[in-house]
């Protein structure tokens, strides 16, 4: 199992050296990725910085671990989603998996004049798209949202294609999971753990029809390992291929997140 931790943005917002100090660190200690969301406006949500443009930073002072950014495919435009993923993924030295998800802020998606309505079929439209961007020298997609004629990007990526896992609801929906199965690298397990066998399953049997080889598909769940629930994350690893540890939650400084994340480290050989 690869074992991340979150990139605490959110409680140390503008404290861009305390960023810088907590991925190096994370690297130090053995962590295997480093995540951060997206949002790109909302309403009193709190701060969080644009998800490629902080990975750029981490990526400019970290040396080996891996990128694991965030965003929301439909509300973006898709050769510059890979134009912008492309390029971290070069000045990385190929550390970038792209997450990806569809959302439910109706209104980001309103500010951003894109539609909210066919944000699921849009995105896999999207997904295809951005595969053959990251392979080929040449592109020629026709699809109903976007169309490449004789055009590529230059430069490729150091990984072609970038790995896409797809985020969505603790639960998700049937086409969402045939998504997953179909298109994607992994996915983003927000469920019980008594809910997992089940989705993933559906997911498994979804690769399998498409003709994938279901084991190739990761999973990767979210656990806090501060606040009322941080003894429980060492148990929810069953059936993982990916975990990612959270310091978020609990009002931190920025001290606090690197103590939290360091007595976490030293628990990791017990897994």
């Amino acid at each position: 199992m690869k074992i991340g931790i979150s990139l605490p943005v959110r409680e140390l917002q503008n404290d861009i050296e305390a960023i810088k100090t907590f991925a190096r660190e994370a690297e130090a200690l053995g962590f295997t990725h480093l995540r951060v969301p997206e949002q790109v406006i909302r309403t009193n949500s709190g701060p969080l910085h644009e998800p490629l443009t902080i990975m750029a930073l981490v990526a400019g002072v970290t040396q080996s671990i891996e990128l694991v950014p965030f965003v929301i495919l439909p509300a973006r435009q898709t050769v510059l989603v890979a134009k912008q993923v492309a390029t971290l993924d070069v000045i990385s030295n190929g550390r970038v998996r792209l997450g990806v998800g569809v959302g439910k802020n109706s209104e980001e998606y309103k500010s951003l004049k894109s539609d909210f309505n066919n944000r699921g079929i849009r995105c896999e439209e999207q997904i295809e798209l951005l595969k053959e961007l990251w392979m080929n020298e040449e592109v020629n997609f026709e699809g109903n949202w976007d169309r490449v004629q004789g055009l590529n990007l230059n430069p490729l990526p150091i990984q072609r294609p970038i790995p896409i896992w797809i985020a969505a609801s603790s639960v998700p929906i049937p086409r969402i999971r045939q998504r997953i199965g179909r298109q994607a690298d992994g996915w983003f397990v927000l469920c019980t753990p008594e809910e997992f066998p089940e989705i993933k399953s559906d997911v498994l049997r979804e690769a399998e029809m498409t003709g994938r080889d279901p084991n190739e598909i990761g999973t990767e769940a979210g656990v806090a390992v501060v606040g009322p629930r941080q003894a429980e994350w060492k148990h929810r690893v069953a059936g993982l291929t990916y975990l990612c540890l959270r310091t978020l939650g609990a009002g931190l400084n920025r001290d606090q997140h690197l103590e939290a994340m360091s007595v976490a480290a030293r628990q990791l050989p017990s897994i």
